[in-house]
Order: C-alpha cells, then structure tokens, then sequence
C-alpha cells in the first residue's frame, strides 16, 4: 500500500484524518510520504487497528519545505498476536513533531519503532513515541539516531509504559545521534514507566561526534573531509534502514538516505 500526502502553499492550514485496518491474518506492507512546498501548516493524523495475527511494516519519509510547520500523529491499537513495525525518516522543518501511540495489548504481540532523522540548517524535527503495555507476554523493541548539523535541533522522546500486571514483557529502547556543528543541538528523553514484575526491560542514549580516527583514516586514504563525513554518517545511521523488513521498502529508504546526505554535505 502507498499513501502520499502532499502540502502546498504559504500560510495555508492542512488537515488530514485517515483510519486503516489490517484483518486478522493479513500482512500488510504500508509505505507513507509527507512531501510539501511553502510556509503551510500541516496536521495529519492516521489511526491503525492491527487484527489478530495479522502485521504491518509502516515505513514513512517525511520531506517537508524548512519554512513549513507538520504535526504527523498515528494511534495504533493492537489485538493479540499482532505484529507492527515503523520506521521514519525525516529531514525536519520549521517546526515538525511525527508521534506514534501503540496501545499494546501482551499476548505475544510485538511492536518495532524505529526512526532517523537527518537535520540541516534551523531545521527541527521531534520524533515522540508512546508504547502502553497492558497485558503478559509483549515485546517492544526501538532504534532511533539521527545527526544534526548548523543551527539544526533534533528531538527523542521515547516512553514505554508497562502496567500493572504485563508481566514478562520484553521492551527495549535505543537513541544515539551525533552533533557536527557547534549551534546545533538534540535534546532526548528515553522512558521506562515499569510497574510490573518479571520483566525485561532498558534504554540507551548516547549522543557525540563522529568518531575521529575512522574521519582521519578515510582522509589519509584519499577521500575529501565533507565526502568522508557523509560516508560515516550514512554507515551510521544505516543501522536502522537495515532493520526494515521488506526487501523494496529498504531499498527506498535507502536512497532516501543517500540523497538527504548528499544535501548536507
């Protein structure tokens, strides 16, 4: 499936309210756009209900103008068994916040975000996520990095809640991003609210530069200083393209990646 949204114009307000089901036993493979031109103000908002057995990959590119404003919200609700998977990649915005609620129900079903975000110039983008565990036997699994470069500010807020009684679940969350510049700037809020026993759960957050003796031996062997630089960063956020399940999917956002390096070098 292919969903593309696409916003236009200086000081016009979008709306855009979508719901999508995947029946019992299907899987599903949903690839998601957000393009634009202008000064807009945008508000999209997509509720998902995954059935029982059944899966979804949502991969979603967001390629917003740097004078618009986009708030993208999805609400997932997962039955039993059920599988969702997300990846977004985003370049930012003026203003830009892309949310995802998953209502997680245990029950062996299981839930992967993932997310990059590459920023340039005063480009912003938030990247926030909210998993409620609420039953026995769940998985959550999460990656995120992303790279900011200028006057660009980049920011993680991740929570997973397991609730009373969501016993053996199994959550896991990761953010690791890397400042090149001086004014730029990530703020990150990783969360664990565990109010069960018998569970498997941590977070990571590591935010640094690139490393300095991999960018020195890519100079000494011939490769320029800013081409060395979006070599290491491709490589870095790589990580998370890879983890995309579906073969085409991953391709594309590959070359998406490829593409907005190339803009920031």
């Amino acid at each position: 499936m292919a969903l593309n949204v696409r916003s236009a114009g200086d000081q016009v307000g979008l709306v855009t309210a979508l719901k999508a089901r995947v029946p019992a036993g299907v899987n599903a493979v949903l690839l998601e756009s957000h393009v634009g031109q202008g000064s807009y103000l945008a508000d999209f908002r997509l509720d998902i209900i995954v059935e029982d057995g059944a899966s979804l990959e949502r991969i979603v590119l967001v390629d917003d103008d740097a004078e618009a404003v986009n708030v993208v919200t999805a609400e997932v609700a997962l039955a039993p068994n059920a599988k969702f998977a997300q990846t977004v990649l985003t370049s930012g915005a003026r203003r830009q916040r892309i949310e995802t609620r998953v209502s997680h129900p245990g029950a062996h079903a299981e839930a992967r975000l993932d997310g990059a975000y590459l920023l340039d110039g005063q480009r912003h983008a938030d990247q926030t996520t909210v998993v409620t565990h609420a039953g026995v036997d769940g998985v959550t699994s999460q990656l995120t990095k992303g790279m900011v470069t200028d006057q660009a500010r980049g920011v993680f807020q991740g929570r997973i809640v397991v609730a009373q009684g969501a016993d053996q679940t199994d959550a896991r969350m990761g953010h690791h991003a890397l400042i090149l510049s001086e004014k730029a700037e990530i703020d990150a809020k990783p969360e664990l609210l565990i109010f069960a026993d018998d569970v498997s759960c941590a977070h990571g957050n590591t935010i640094g530069a690139l490393d300095e003796n991999a960018l020195f031996y890519a100079e000494q062997r011939g490769i320029p200083e800013l081409e060395a630089k979006a070599m290491l960063t491709e490589a870095f956020v790589g990580e998370v393209v890879e983890r995309i399940e579906h073969d085409g999917a991953r391709e594309i956002a590959a070359a998406w990646v490829a593409r907005k390096l190339g803009s920031v070098r």
